[in-house]
């Protein structure tokens, strides 16, 4: 039997901690690893375990790699998470939620309570909220997710499901906004669903009880919700000219692209005034709080970045565009294409300003001091106060966190003509 002093420090001090290591020679713990955000109780590190990161930080309960090693670089991790398998890094995962095996989960991703995927799923800038489920071999990178009312009442992307978010003109302003904040932080829609062995080409917007049938690629939007939305590849393979760099009506792009950081805008307003009481974790909870924000930052500063890309990218496609114009509607498409770089300083300083820090304060204040007599008469659960909440005071919250998300693509569409 191997000697346990001659373990590492942090292995060994781990272990005296109440963290269980079958197998403790087979885990690395980094050196700027602080032991003092991992939680003791109920922890286990299964054989193959690596953890680095000075921000990570382990709540209770929590499981790593039970059906495979896994690693993790500068996670937040709240209560009785389970990693089962694969590589993450500098995302956030609050309580219950749990990925299969050969996940991949990279940064400015938050998978908030209950969801999970099953094996072999790759993430990066992907917000989940509670419940959302994602199938197998599903590569679902720069989306927002949401709907649904419980694990058994759920949003779900089947199984080999593509979020399609890079272009042939080699831009990724193409984050999909499946759901909305607004209504989706109340935690009472109807689920989104989309079948397996399909795609979703971004940026795109798909309302609540959304139901896209097995083996359908969309390009489309359908944000009224409701919808059964069904079709195959044409039978009929059809050929024209590739210009690269050209883009045709941008206005659908530009206006999705807003649409989007607005959204995440007005979820950062919901952590910051709702949920940060609800990290409740001892000693750990400002930590998780103040990881979830970061990885909201991390979203919107992905976006700005892949937006500018995309206007910086305009002039090119309207000196192509000019080439080829004929009638009013080319000449149209120039003048958008003309207004949105022109006017790119503007559109990112309306969603860079906090504009939406002073957007509806009354009705905030109102909605929040309801969840502060929630919260002074005890309840502590996150998911248990906010679906206890009647039609009137949720309607309250999802009008405060609408007009933020209204106003701001307001500001911005008087900026580029839409």
């Amino acid at each position: 039997m191997k000697d346990m002093n001659a373990l590492p420090e942090k292995v060994l001090n781990l272990i005296k901690k109440g963290v269980k290591i079958p197998n403790p020679y087979s885990v690395d713990i980094g050196d700027d690893v602080d032991i003092a955000r991992i939680a003791g109780a109920g922890v286990i590190f299964y054989s193959g375990t690596k953890i680095y990161g000075a921000k990570t930080l382990i709540g209770p309960g929590t499981k790593l790699g039970y059906e495979s090693p896994v690693t993790i670089a500068d996670c937040q991790l709240g209560s009785e998470v389970e990693l089962k398998g694969g590589f993450f890094k500098k995302a956030v995962f609050l309580d219950k939620a749990n990925m299969g095996y050969g996940a991949h989960v990279r940064e400015g991703s938050i998978l908030e309570e209950e969801a999970n995927g099953s094996h072999t799923v790759g993430l990066k800038q992907t917000i989940l909220f509670p419940f959302v489920t994602l199938g197998s071999l599903v590569n679902f990178c720069d989306c927002f997710m949401a709907g649904g009312t419980s694990r058994r009442d759920h949003s779900e992307v089947g199984s080999s499901y593509i979020h399609f978010n890079y272009t042939p003109n080699q831009d990724k302003a193409a984050a999909s906004l499946i759901g909305d904040v607004p209504r989706g932080v109340m935690l009472k829609e109807l689920p989104i669903f989309l079948g397996g062995q399909g795609g979703l080409v971004g940026p795109a917007r798909l309302g609540y009880g959304t139901v896209i049938a097995a083996g359908t690629v969309y390009r489309g939007d359908s944000p009224e919700g409701g919808k059964l939305i069904h079709g195959n590849l044409e039978s009929v393979l059809t050929e024209r000219e590739f210009l690269a760099g050209y883009y045709g009506d941008v206005g659908r792009k530009i206006a999705n692209n807003i649409l989007y950081i607005a959204n995440i805008l007005a979820l950062k307003e919901w952590y910051r005034h709702v949920r940060k009481p609800f990290f409740g974790i001892p000693d750990q909870g400002p930590a998780l709080f103040e990881g979830a924000l970061d990885k909201l930052d991390m979203a919107i500063t992905e976006r700005l970045n892949r937006f500018k890309a995309l206007a910086e990218k305009m002039e090119r496609s309207i000196k192509i565009a000019e080439e080829m114009a004929r009638g009013d509607k080319g000449r149209q498409l120039i003048a958008l294409k003309k207004k949105f770089t022109e006017n790119w300083e503007k559109i990112e300083d309306c969603l860079t300003g906090k504009g939406e820090e002073d957007i509806a304060c009354e009705t905030r204040d109102a909605f929040c001091e309801i969840i502060k007599k929630r919260i002074d008469a005890g309840e502590r659960d996150y998911i248990t106060t906010i679906q206890s909440l009647d039609e009137k005071e949720s309607s309250m919250g999802t009008q405060w966190l609408q007009e933020i998300v209204d106003q701001i693509q307001r500001d911005c569409a008087s900026l580029y003509g839409r």
